[in-house]
C-alpha cells in the first residue's frame, strides 16, 4: 500500500516529531523516498516555528520538463492547497523545484494542524497529479478535440512506464503490464477481462471506459520494442473532457498515476487468498484422511478382535470334542485293564497266599 500512497510516510513521521519535540532542536537533513523524489528540511534554532521543506520530483515525461521551474497550474494548486500555513519562497532552495516555509503555529487546534501535516506530507503527489491533470486538460482542449497526437511517455514508478494519446473526442492511457510470475499473468489476465465488462455494462457508464489487449494497440507503432514486449498484454483507458473538469481532475490523474501499482496489489492479495483457500482445503482434505484412516484401523482392530474370538470359540469347541473323545479312550482302556472276576477265586487266594503272622509273645534271643 505504501507504493501508491499519497502520503509520504518518512516526511510525516519527521513533521509529527518537530511538532512533539518539547526541546528546540536544529534540523538539517536530506532524504529520497522510492530513489527518485528528494526531500530537504531546515529547522533553526532562532526561528523554530518556521520549518522550510523542499521538494524535488522527477518530471512525469520529457515533454514536460522542469527546466524553467514547476507551471503555473501546480504552483497555484500548491498554493491554494497550503495557504492557511504555508508560503511559497521563490526562488526554491538550489536543486530543488519548490520550496515551502511551513508555519503549523498558525493552526490552534491540534486536529487542525495534525490534518496540516498529512497535507504537507502528500507534497509530491499533488505535484505530480497536477503535472498529469494539466497535460490531460491541455490534450482534452476544445482546440484538439477532433485531432490525434502521437503517444508520448510518462513514467512514475521506475521501470513501469504508461503512454497517454490523444485520438479524436477522448484521451486514452494505455498501460503495458509486465509480471515476473505466470501465475500472476493468469490472475492480473482475469481481473482485466472482469474489469473490461464492468466498465462496459450500463451501471458504470459514466465512468472511463478500459479494454484489455493480448497485443500492443493501434497507438503505440513506432515506439521502443522494450515496451512492446509484455506478457500481461496492454490495458487501455479512454478518458472524456468530463473526467477532468474541476475536481475529478486530481481523482483521474492520481488513478492513472498508481493504476499498475492498484493491479500489482490486486494480484498480490489475489494469490495470497488463493494460497489461504488452497491451504485450508488441504488441511480439510488431510484431516478427512486421517479420519478415515482412525475408522479404518478401529474397524480392522474390531475385525480382527471377531476373528480371534472366533478362533477362541472354535479351539475350545474342538478341544472339548478332543477332550470327550478321550474320555471315551480312557473308560476303553480301563476296561481293557480291570480284573476278571471269577467266583470263589478270591477265598481261593487267601487260603492259599496266606502270610503267616509271627506272633509278639515269644521271645527272640540275641544272636553273639
Amino acid at each position: 500500500m505504501a507504493y501508491f500512497n499519497r502520503e509520504s510516510r518518512a516526511l510525516l513521521e519527521i513533521l509529527n516529531n518537530l511538532q512533539r519535540a518539547e526541546k528546540q532542536t536544529t534540523i538539517d537533513h536530506s532524504f529520497y523516498e522510492f530513489g527518485l523524489i528528494r526531500y530537504h528540511i531546515q529547522v533553526s534554532p532562532s526561528d523554530p516555528e518556521d520549518i522550510r521543506l523542499s521538494v524535488l520530483t522527477p518530471p512525469l515525461s520529457a515533454e514536460a520538463s522542469y527546466s524553467n521551474g514547476l507551471p503555473d497550474c501546480t504552483l497555484q494548486d500548491i498554493r491554494r492547497k497550503y495557504s492557511n500555513f504555508a508560503e511559497v519562497i521563490e526562488p526554491p532552495r538550489e536543486g530543488f523545484l519548490l520550496t515551502l516555509k511551513l508555519n503549523f503555529a498558525r493552526l490552534p487546534r491540534v486536529k487542525d494542524r495534525a490534518k496540516a501535516i498529512n497535507d504537507v506530507s502528500s507534497l509530491q503527489a499533488v505535484i505530480l497529479s497536477s503535472q498529469l491533470k494539466d497535460i490531460l486538460w491541455n490534450l482534452g482542449s476544445k482546440e484538439r478535440v477532433h485531432a490525434t497526437c502521437k503517444p508520448f511517455k510518462l513514467v512514475y514508478h521506475p521501470h513501469e512506464p504508461f503512454f497517454v494519446s490523444r485520438v479524436p473526442e477522448k484521451i486514452t492511457a494505455i498501460f503495458p503490464m509486465c509480471f515476473k510470475d505466470n501465475s500472476d499473468v493468469v490472475l492480473a489476465t482475469s481481473f482485466f477481462q472482469e474489469l473490461t465488462e464492468l466498465g462496459n455494462s450500463t451501471a458504470f457508464s459514466k465512468a472511463p471506459r478500459c479494454t484489455w489487449s493480448p497485443i500492443p494497440p493501434a497507438e503505440l507503432r513506432g515506439e521502443n520494442f522494450e515496451y512492446l514486449t509484455t506478457n500481461g498484454g496492454f490495458v487501455s483507458v479512454d478518458v472524456f473532457p468530463y473526467h477532468v473538469e474541476g475536481t475529478k481532475g486530481d481523482q483521474t490523474a492520481w488513478i492513472l498515476l498508481n493504476f499498475i501499482g492498484y493491479v500489482k496489489y490486486h494480484v498480490k492479495c489475489t494469490r495470497g487468498f488463493v494460497q489461504r483457500r488452497m491451504r485450508q482445503r488441504l488441511e480439510t482434505l488431510a484431516e478427512v484422511i486421517q479420519q478415515a484412516r482412525i475408522k479404518g484401523y478401529v474397524s480392522n482392530k474390531k475385525l480382527q478382535s471377531r476373528k480371534k474370538g472366533r478362533k477362541l470359540m472354535l479351539g475350545f469347541l474342538k478341544l472339548k470334542k478332543l477332550k470327550k473323545g478321550c474320555s471315551v479312550f480312557t473308560d476303553q482302556i480301563k476296561r481293557l485293564r480291570s480284573r476278571i472276576k471269577i467266583k470263589g477265586f478270591d477265598r481261593l487266594r487267601r487260603n492259599w497266599f496266606r502270610v503267616p503272622r509271627i506272633s509278639a509273645s515269644k521271645n527272640c534271643s540275641k544272636l553273639d
